[in-house]
């Protein structure tokens, strides 16, 4: 996620199937959506229901205090849809973020039947075309800041030892000075902000459709491309031929630019403090944070990483 909108101490902090379960219930009782059958895509950043009966798709934010992210998401999504742009459309009818039992409630129209994602040479395609539009100055995207969000990371670790937490304050210390003389190529402007695989599904006419628009702000194109670069390079997480489909549909092969390494650390850094966030309240997720940890602090292979 790209905002960083702060956490209030009375906010619930806690995210779990059953207490989402119960927002879900009363947000769709409020809109008058049957939310018989919901089932539960992900707990993440956000908890996704598909509901059957609609079908909608129904994103209930982990940050209790997303109203501003979640609205600025909805009114990209109708600008995109407005450009037609393949992305992720908010359902009609349904006014939009609302609050419910302290969480933030979207509502979006749900583009499968079954999860089934696209190539990520249809996702170099999707940010290729995306980064040639032209953004109205009515949508108010943010600049991208990094070290806000990895700043306001540490104040939501859960369960994170102070030794871990001391390494990882001063990885990002060191890594803030490198960040801040980087010589960016690529166009500064829009970019989606969590590009990656995981977010663009086939639709039921076998469209490839951008999801996920709550990061989307104007930034550093490179952004956009690095964690495709470092899901192959650094995890393993795609095949060589992968790679090099989407070098090939997006025209530029960010490995071969001199701040690479950098941003990679920096990203990298962002997906072990997000796990870090969860260690008090998963066995799985503690379990993971201990694995990445142990390969930063020995300079170990990350091929153990697993995806989340």
């Amino acid at each position: 996620m790209i905002s960083d909108p702060g956490t209030s101490p009375d906010a619930p902090r806690d995210v779990t199937a059953e207490g989402v379960e119960a927002v879900l219930r009363e947000a769709c009782e409020e809109v008058r959506i049957d939310a018989s059958g919901a089932e539960l895509l992900r707990l993440g950043s956000n908890a996704v229901y598909r509901l059957p009966s609609a079908p909608v798709i129904v994103r209930i934010a982990r940050d209790p205090n997303a109203a501003t992210e979640m609205e600025r998401a909805v009114q990209v999504a109708r600008w995109l849809e407005s450009q037609d742009y393949p992305a992720t459309r908010v359902l009609s009818g349904v006014r939009g973020p609302m609050s419910v039992g302290g969480r933030v409630v979207t509502f979006w129209e749900s583009v499968q039947d079954r999860e089934e994602y696209a190539t990520v040479t249809e996702l170099a395609d999707l940010l290729r075309r995306l980064h040639w539009l032209e953004v109205p100055e009515s949508l108010r995207l943010p600049y991208f800041d990094p070290f806000a969000k990895v700043w306001s990371s540490f104040e939501a670790l859960d369960g994170v030892s102070a030794d871990d937490a001391a390494f990882l304050e001063q990885r990002a210390r060191r890594l803030g000075r490198e960040y801040d003389r980087l010589d960016f190529v690529l166009p500064f402007g829009l970019i989606h902000g969590d590009a990656n695989i995981g977010n663009v599904l086939r639709d039921r006419g076998g469209q490839a459709v951008m999801i996920d628009l709550d990061g989307v702000c104007l930034a550093p194109r490179e952004w956009d491309l690095i964690l495709t670069a470092i899901y192959y390079d650094r995890f393993g997480w795609h095949g060589r031929s992968d790679y090099e489909g989407f070098v090939d549909h997006y025209g530029f092969d960010i490995m071969n630019w001199p701040g690479y390494s950098v941003l990679a650390d920096v990203r990298e850094l962002m997906m072990v403090l997000w796990m870090g966030q969860q260690v008090g309240s998963s066995e799985k997720s503690a379990a993971e944070f201990n694995r990445r940890m142990h390969a930063l602090r020995t300079g170990d292979s990350r091929r153990g990483w697993n995806p989340f």
